[in-house]
């Protein structure tokens, strides 16, 4: 099935017309009551998009959900009006447009800073016929964890008591670690640790989260919605110089389908509640118990009496 969505979405996308030389859309913000909701087809973004479809439907829409697992196909369809609303991340979306327009050496226009971030990603994504509604208070973004032994006994907290500690660390995380400014570098110039090494597990991966368990390592490279922390005896420290980009979540909409007022307002709903602890423990529901994004996703909204 995603296939073929992919497949549908490709062809759609290569007849639709380019915005790639266009310096502004000038298309109302639209109001279509038969809208299509984008999930990047992995948890977190399909228990957002089941959320978001939930609380369009109770506003009058009439909804349904599209995963494609690719943000190089859904995105162009986003523009295209194939897909009317996607959940994403405000820098990484931010770096990505900017990447799209002015190149893969282009300077990242994403940082700590959310306003700023915001403001570049707004610039960006306007254009294209997108409107980047306001973020809530999730965020998803890089994060680091030890074991909560390893916390206890040496007294941390953040990532600065990490550094003032003067421990060594060895860092299990994705081989480009050793590179980007969040990880390696970062932590070395930020927060003064002393990384010995980068064991190249992955980001957040099983494999990485045993080997920091054991000991072979003495932190992990995840993300702050990590749902499987608690099952290997893993804490985070808390990022408390703002190293990381401020991944909100914010919704997107393809402005002349979706960029109503009822369509911002029954999404701005979430807005107030939904924390980036909820969203960890909504992962682990699906991804430790097995539990379906749609019934995980409605009984969230139900409990927090937004349905």
């Amino acid at each position: 099935m995603l296939l073929a969505a992919a497949a549908l979405l490709a062809s759609g996308c290569d007849s639709g017309p380019s915005l790639e030389t266009q310096d502004k859309v000038t298309a109302p913000p639209g109001d279509s009551k038969h809208l299509v909701v984008g999930s990047a087809g992995f948890t977190e973004s399909d228990l957002l998009a089941q959320m978001y479809a939930l609380l369009l439907d109770k506003a009058g829409y009439d909804t349904e959900i599209l995963s494609v697992a690719n943000r190089e196909l859904y995105e162009p369809a986003l523009e295209s009006g194939q897909i009317d609303v996607v959940p994403e991340y405000a820098a990484t979306f931010a770096d990505w447009l900017n990447a799209k327009v002015n190149g893969a050496d282009a300077k990242p226009v994403g940082s700590p800073d959310l306003d700023a971030t915001m403001k570049a990603l707004r610039k960006l994504a306007a254009p294209r016929g997108l409107t980047v509604l306001d973020p809530g208070r999730a965020v998803d973004q890089n994060a680091f964890a030890v074991t909560a032994a390893y916390a206890r006994e040496h007294h941390l907290k953040s990532l600065s008591d990490l550094g003032k500690s003067g421990l060594k660390v060895r860092l299990a995380a994705g081989d480009e670690c050793v590179q980007r400014p969040y990880c390696e570098p970062g932590l070395k110039k930020v927060y003064g640790i002393d990384i010995t090494g980068v064991d190249p597990k992955g980001v957040g991966t099983t494999q990485a989260k045993k080997a920091v368990q054991s000991g072979q390592d003495q932190m992990v490279l995840t993300t702050t919605t990590d749902a499987t922390l608690d099952e290997f005896g893993l804490v985070l420290l808390t990022d408390d110089k703002n190293l990381q980009n401020a991944d909100y979540i914010v919704p997107v909409v393809n402005r002349s389908r979706a960029g109503s007022k009822g369509v911002s307002g029954a999404l701005a709903r979430l807005n107030t509640v939904l924390t980036t602890k909820d969203l960890a423990d909504l992962n682990r529901q699906v991804d430790s118990w097995r539990r379906l994004p749609e019934d995980v996703a409605k009984k969230y909204l139900e409990t927090k009496n937004l349905l």
